[in-house]
C-alpha cells in the first residue's frame, strides 16, 4: 500500500476545464462521462505522460518503454497487453487505479476471426494503441471528489506528483488552442444511390439466410485546420454523451461521443448495454414523446435489439460462470441530445481463472455494430464498405491495474489526423428495414458533427 499516492484536489464540476491544464502533455487522455448540463455518468478519468505504449499493427505488437522497445510477432496483442500492464493486488474504491487507457480498433477483430481483406485501410492507424499510465485523476461526480492517484517508484516520486498536482491546480497552466474550422465540403465514401444499392445487397443476404442483421456504415471526411481539442469541447456542448473520450496520441487524436457501453467489469462482475433502435429527437415536446413511444413499441426495433442481446449472452458465456448471465433490463429507452435509443442490459460474473482480457477476447468486437451471426456479418461488412473502420466500432476506455475494465462502443467517433477529420455513421439492417429510413438514420446520428462543421455535404 505504501506504493500508492493519493491526494485530493479541488472538485471541478466540468472536468474539461481540469483536462485543459494537461491537454498539451504527451499522451493526454480524457475519459469523459458527459457535460455537466446533461445526464452523465459518475466517473471521469484524466491522465497524461504514459510510461510506455502498447501498439499493435499487422500481427506485430510493440511495447515501447523508456529506452527499450520489445517486439512480439504473431503473439496475440491482448496477451502482450496483459503482461505489459503490471497488476496490483491492492483494492481501492476507485474505478481506475493506474493502468492502460486507449483504444481497440474494430480491425483488431482480425486477430479473433479470420476475415477477407477487401476494404481499403485509408487511415492506417494501429489496431490497438494503449498508453500505460502511472498516474491519473479520477473525478467522482456523485461524491463531488477529485483525486490524484499514482504509483511511487515507477519513475515517479512524491516530488514529481506534487509537480503534477500544481499543474492541475494552476490556472496559468491552460494552453492556448487554435480555433478549429473546416476547409471545404464534407464528403462521404458512398453516395445515396450507392448506399441504397448496398442496402439491397444486405437484404438479399438476409433473405438468402446468410445472416439476420448486418450493420452498414458510411464514412465522412473533411479537410480541417486548428486544434482537435477545440473541436472536442465544442462538440460536447452540442452532443454530450456518457461514454465520451478524447485521446491525443501525437500524430492523431480520437474524439468519441458514444452513448453505448460495451463492457464494464468491476470486481469480476460484467455488464454490457447494447443499443439497437433509434429515433430522432424533436423540438416540440409532444412530437418528441411520440418518437419515444414509437421506438418503445416498435416490433422491428425490439426484434433487432433482441438479436444482439442473444449474441452478447452467447459471447459472455465463453468466460462467465454458468447460470450467472441474466438480462436485467430489456428494451429500455434512453434519450440523448439528438436521438432516442433502445437499450438493454446483460450481466454476468467472470468464471474463476478468467480475467478482463479473456472477456474482451471472447466478446470483441461488439455485436451491436456487426450484426448476427457475428462472423458472417463481419465478412459482409468487409465486402460492402469501401474503407476499413479503424477506431470506429472498436472500443475506447481503460483497463486498470487492479483488474477492472470500462470500454465503450466507439460510435459517434471521429479521428483527426493530417489535417483531416474522419467519422462514420451506420445502423443495423434487418429483413423489414426500409432503405430511405435507414439512410436518414445515419445522418441523424451524426447531425451534431454536421452542426459543428457547418459545411455542405457532398
Amino acid at each position: 500500500m505504501d506504493r500508492l499516492y493519493i491526494k485530493s484536489l479541488p472538485y471541478v464540476r466540468d472536468s474539461a476545464a481540469l483536462f485543459s491544464r494537461i491537454a498539451g502533455l504527451p499522451g493526454a487522455v480524457f475519459l469523459d462521462s458527459g457535460h455537466p448540463r446533461s445526464e452523465r455518468g459518475r466517473f471521469d478519468v484524466l491522465a497524461a505522460l504514459p510510461r510506455k505504449w502498447i501498439v499493435s499493427r499487422n500481427r506485430v505488437t510493440e511495447v515501447r518503454g523508456p529506452g527499450e522497445t520489445r517486439v512480439h510477432r504473431d503473439r496475440h496483442p491482448l496477451d502482450v497487453a496483459r503482461d505489459a500492464i503490471e497488476p496490483l493486488t491492492m483494492f481501492e474504491p476507485y474505478p481506475f487505479l493506474t493502468g492502460a487507457i486507449g483504444y481497440f480498433a474494430y480491425d483488431l477483430g482480425r486477430r479473433m476471426e479470420r476475415l477477407p481483406e477487401i476494404a481499403v485501410d485509408g487511415e492506417r492507424l494501429p489496431e490497438l494503441m494503449l498508453g500505460v499510465y502511472d498516474w491519473a485523476v479520477v473525478v467522482d461526480h456523485d461524491a463531488r471528489q477529485t483525486t490524484l492517484l499514482g504509483l511511487r517508484g515507477m519513475l515517479l516520486d512524491d516530488k514529481m506528483f506534487e509537480g503534477v498536482r500544481a499543474m492541475l491546480e494552476g490556472e496559468d497552466a491552460v494552453r492556448a488552442v487554435r480555433p478549429f474550422r473546416v476547409r471545404g465540403a464534407v464528403r462521404s465514401n458512398m453516395t445515396k444511390p450507392e448506399y441504397l444499392e448496398k442496402f439491397a445487397r444486405v437484404k438479399r443476404y438476409i433473405r438468402d439466410g446468410d445472416c439476420y442483421q448486418i450493420n452498414l456504415a458510411q464514412k465522412f471526411t473533411v479537410e480541417t485546420e486548428g486544434d482537435a481539442w477545440d473541436a472536442y469541447r465544442r462538440l460536447r456542448e452540442i452532443n454530450p454523451a456518457p461514454h465520451s473520450a478524447y485521446l491525443d496520441f501525437g500524430d492523431f487524436q480520437v474524439l468519441s461521443f458514444s452513448p453505448e457501453s460495451f463492457l464494464h467489469a468491476r470486481a469480476g462482475h460484467v455488464e454490457t448495454k447494447p443499443i439497437k433502435g433509434t429515433r430522432p429527437r424533436r423540438k416540440a415536446p409532444d412530437d418528441d414523446r411520440a418518437e419515444l413511444e414509437a421506438l418503445r413499441n416498435s416490433v422491428k426495433d425490439r426484434a433487432e435489439n433482441l438479436m444482439i442481446v442473444d449474441l452478447l449472452r452467447n459471447d459472455m458465456s465463453k468466460v462467465c460462470r454458468p447460470g450467472s448471465i441474466k438480462v436485467s433490463h430489456l428494451f429500455d429507452v434512453e434519450s440523448f441530445a439528438n436521438v432516442h435509443h433502445l437499450v438493454s442490459t446483460v450481466e454476468g460474473d467472470l468464471e474463476a481463472g478468467c480475467d478482463v482480457f479473456d472477456l474482451l477476447r471472447g466478446c470483441f468486437p461488439g455485436g451491436s455494430i456487426t450484426g448476427a451471426p457475428k462472423l458472417r456479418s463481419m465478412e459482409i461488412i468487409e465486402e460492402l464498405e469501401p474503407h476499413r473502420r479503424g477506431v470506429y466500432c472498436g472500443s475506447i476506455g481503460y483497463i486498470s491495474r487492479h483488474g477492472d475494465m470500462d470500454l465503450n462502443i466507439a460510435i459517434r467517433t471521429a479521428v483527426h489526423a493530417n489535417g483531416r477529420l474522419s467519422f462514420y455513421a451506420g445502423g443495423g439492417l434487418v429483413a423489414d428495414s426500409d432503405g430511405e429510413s435507414e439512410y436518414q438514420e445515419t445522418l441523424d446520428k451524426v447531425s451534431p458533427m454536421f452542426e459543428l462543421l457547418g459545411a455542405p455535404v457532398r
